[in-house]
């Protein structure tokens, strides 16, 4: 089953490659992975998606707390949070495909970003399943080349993944996930 974490570290040098190396030391393999600073530069926030169960991501997060400069960790269940990627398809589309290249996208919500003469980038965002989707009735006419950024995933309702905030908020209470995990941690 895939699953998200959201894991909050300082953005540093170095960081992102001590993350993925406890993955590879662990034969854990990485699905997908998105990193990107949060509203506070200081602070990078790293999505990573991997196949595994319950257990398995309990084990994960509490070698992730043991590296120097991981902040908060997250684990983003499905029903719990959104997530989405985004994908730029550039497909073949002369004069007479092009109309029908338009109204696939156009039933995607995408967004033509590019045009030349003889070709359409494409701009979506959304679920794995609407992509692929998409990706498949675009093949007939000449997928050139794809970019996928992987899945970034939010929490839905008023939980937030914020350290300054959760720093700064005496009546910030972490939720029962969180308590069972620092409870986990703490009889290791």
């Amino acid at each position: 089953m895939l699953q998200n974490l959201s894991v909050l570290v300082e953005n540093r040098a170095g960081v992102l490659n001590r993350v993925t190396s406890l993955f590879a030391r662990r034969g854990y393999n990485i699905e997908s992975l998105a990193v990107g600073t949060t509203q506070d530069p200081a602070i990078s926030r790293i999505t990573i998606s991997l196949t595994g169960d319950e257990e398995l991501v309990r084990q994960i997060i509490r070698q992730l707390h043991k590296l120097p400069d991981v902040l908060m960790i997250r684990h983003l269940k499905a029903g719990e949070s959104f997530s989405r990627e985004l994908v730029f398809f550039k497909v073949a589309a002369d004069a007479g495909t092009r109309t029908q290249v338009l109204q696939i996208v156009d039933i995607f919500r995408g967004h033509i970003i590019d045009v030349s003469p003889s070709t359409l980038t494409i701009e979506l965002s959304g679920k794995d399943d609407k992509i692929e989707a998409l990706s498949h009735l675009l093949e007939p006419f000449g997928i050139l080349e794809m970019v996928r950024t992987g899945p970034i995933a939010i929490e839905r309702g008023t939980r937030i993944m914020n350290v300054s905030v959760a720093a700064a908020d005496p009546q910030h209470e972490p939720a029962a996930a969180e308590l069972e995990e620092e409870h986990d941690e703490k009889n290791l």
